[in-house]
């Protein structure tokens, strides 16, 4: 092909997508000439459908970034902020101001892994850490020493039977 012929089919195939690009906009926005559609259906005829609900607003979703550490034998069978006794091989976790008891997501973003723990204490005790977990849940996401995280508080309503202390 020609240098000229090549700019003719080259400006040719432009045009045809512009032009079909217009005709499936206009297509798209103008009215249709088709009637709506009626059922013939008595049962569906005399069905009343409900108002449309407003959807509700989400929820914010609490989240934080920073550095995790792990505790683990030195506190094994020590009693912990919400009374139990730390259980290095349980997935818990120490966090300053999370209510005890709530789920929280631990991801570890070297390596993109997580894990789900229990908030059972109060710490960490370095003011540049946001969370001390188990020695189970750090090994579970690969913690060793210290390591930067993010942590996803889970809703109350996600949360399905987490067991009690002592229950085994």
């Amino acid at each position: 092909m020609t240098a000229i012929a090549t700019k003719k089919s080259s400006t040719l195939r432009i045009s045809t997508w512009a032009g079909i690009a217009v005709a499936l906009t206009l297509g798209i926005t103008t009215k249709s000439a088709q009637p709506a559609a009626t059922s013939t259906n008595p049962v569906s005829a005399n069905m009343k459908v409900p108002p449309t609900q407003k959807a509700e607003k989400s929820a914010h979703h609490w989240y934080q970034f920073g550095h995790a550490s792990w505790y683990g034998k030195y506190f094994q069978g020590k009693p912990t902020a919400s009374g139990e006794s730390y259980n290095m091989f349980d997935f818990t976790c120490a966090h300053r101001s999370l209510p005890l008891g709530s789920l929280v997501r631990i991801t570890n973003l070297r390596n993109k892994k997580s894990v789900v723990v229990r908030v059972n204490d109060r710490g960490p005790v370095p003011d540049d850490r946001i969370v001390d977990l188990s020695y189970a849940a750090a090994n579970t996401i690969g913690v060793q020493g210290v390591a930067r995280v993010r942590l996803e508080l889970i809703p109350a309503e996600a949360r399905l039977s987490w067991p009690a202390p002592g229950d085994k």
